[in-house]
Formats: C-alpha cells, structure tokens, sequence
C-alpha cells in the first residue's frame, strides 16, 4: 500500500532530508586520497546524533533476507561496489568512484539520499559514468508529477543511462519512504512507459538510479552487505528523496538555498 503524506509530513521529511543532505556535504568534503572511508562514518554518525537525529542505517537489518545488522552509519560502495559497501581502514586511492548512502531518521520520519564521486582524478570514462548517473537521476525527477505513472519514472531513468552504452542495475531498486525507511512502492531504474501506478501529490520516493559501466548483474558477498558488480567494472549512484506534489516534484534532500536543477518539469502524455 502506497501511504500518502500530508504537507505537514513533508516538511517534517523535508527537515530530515536537509539534514542527509548536510552530512553528505561534510562528508564529501572531507573524502581524499589517504582517507579511510571509516574516518567518514564515524564524522557522519556524530553530525547525525548531535542533531538529535538517529543514523537509519546502522543496526538495520532486512525483513526478508538472511543479513546481521548493518554495522554502519553511511554505505561506502568503492569502485565495483554497487551499494552498502562497509566503512573500513582502507585509504581511499587517487582515482576511486566512491558512492556514499546515508539515511536517518529525526522526528519519526526519514530521510534518504546518495552521491558519487571520484577520489583526485577522474578518467573521462568515469566523469561520464558519474555524470549520466546523476542525469538519469534528474529525468527520473522530472516525471515524478501527478498524472503520470511510476513506469514513466522507471523509463527515464533507463532511458537515459542505455542511451549512453550503460546499464542500471535490476536487482536492487528505489523505494516509497516515510515513517519507515523502506515503503511501497519499489521503484525499478527500468521499465515501460504508461504503465504502474498513478503517482498523486502526497506521494514520496527515494529514486536512486546504480548505474554500472558494464553488465547490469550484480552478485552479493558472503555476508550479504556489499553488492558488486559481476563483471568488476566501475558502478555509480546517486539518490534523492523527492514528494509529489500539486506544483511538480520536490526534492527533500538539499541544503536551503541548493536546489536541483532539472531540465524540463511537465506531465507526460
């Protein structure tokens, strides 16, 4: 069941959101060569806390797969780590994609959102991995309007992300969001235009295209946590958590004053 929020909700969300949006900030900040991604949790879980918020990640365990806890505040996916990659003692190396998640839960309700990037310098062919990513992100958002149906988002995001010889990933997917971290409806980054259901203001979805710079499989580790890539090859994501609303999609998850650009708000159809 899809649970709609009243404005009031939102902007609870909306406070929770602002402050993803400010550990990502620090966090990416701070992320360089010889930093070890574990430096980067242990500053996210104290900003969180000193917020009087609580990290959404750590001590999470799925309802309906064989996982422990998640021991960590952020997912810190590197290179060919798709997603809830473990903060570890590993120092980042000049050239690696880090993708970093982070949730948590203030006032009841939840907030939700991912950012990647590359570590020193970037090769052409990762910048364009990156920057497809976030622009399949955004023409996911675009379609997050009444009227239109959650395959129209679906279609987007894939659209954009084939178009340029790279493929999302299937297995793991977006999802509703509110007063648990994970609610209906799942939202594939792929699938046919005009179909799902009818999105209607109220509505809120954290979208978040992975993008892999080859095949879409992935395959799980040992312990269930950090999802790679089958092929070895480089993954990306990014994530927002967006409401719908009467005037268009709005995007949660920003500092005041930063919004997200996007290119061509409107209905489908």
């Amino acid at each position: 069941m899809i649970i709609l929020k009243s404005s009031e909700e939102i902007e609870k969300m909306r406070r929770a959101g602002r402050l993803v949006a400010e550990v990502l900030d620090a966090v990416l900040a701070m992320a360089d060569v010889g930093v070890t991604t574990l430096q980067l949790d242990v500053v996210a879980e104290k900003m969180i806390r000193a917020a009087g918020a609580v990290p959404a990640f750590k001590g999470y365990q799925p309802e309906f797969v064989k996982c422990g806890p998640f021991p960590a505040t952020l997912c810190t996916s590197v290179n060919s780590e798709v997603v809830h990659g473990i903060p570890s003692e590993r120092p980042l190396s000049d050239g690696d994609l880090l993708s970093v998640d982070t949730g948590v839960e203030l006032d009841g309700y939840f907030g939700d959102a991912a950012v990647s990037v590359v570590i020193g310098t970037a090769a052409p062919e990762v910048q364009k991995l990156l920057d497809v990513t976030k622009h399949a992100l955004e023409a996911g958002i675009v379609v997050c309007r009444s009227g239109n149906r959650l395959g129209d988002v679906s279609q987007a995001v894939q659209a954009v992300a084939e178009a340029e010889g790279f493929n999302v990933v299937r297995r793991f997917v977006g999802h509703g969001i509110g007063t648990r971290m994970h609610e209906d409806p799942p939202i594939p980054n792929y699938g046919v235009r005009g179909t799902g259901p009818v999105l209607k203001p109220g509505m809120v979805f954290a979208l978040e295209p992975m993008v892999n710079m080859g095949t879409h499989e992935v395959s799980a580790s040992a312990d269930c946590w950090p999802v790679n890539t089958k092929d070895g090859r480089l993954s990306a994501h990014f994530e927002h958590t967006i409401a719908v609303t009467e005037d268009g999609p709005d995007v949660l998850t920003v500092i005041d004053g930063r919004g997200v650009e996007l290119e061509k708000p409107g209905r489908l159809g």
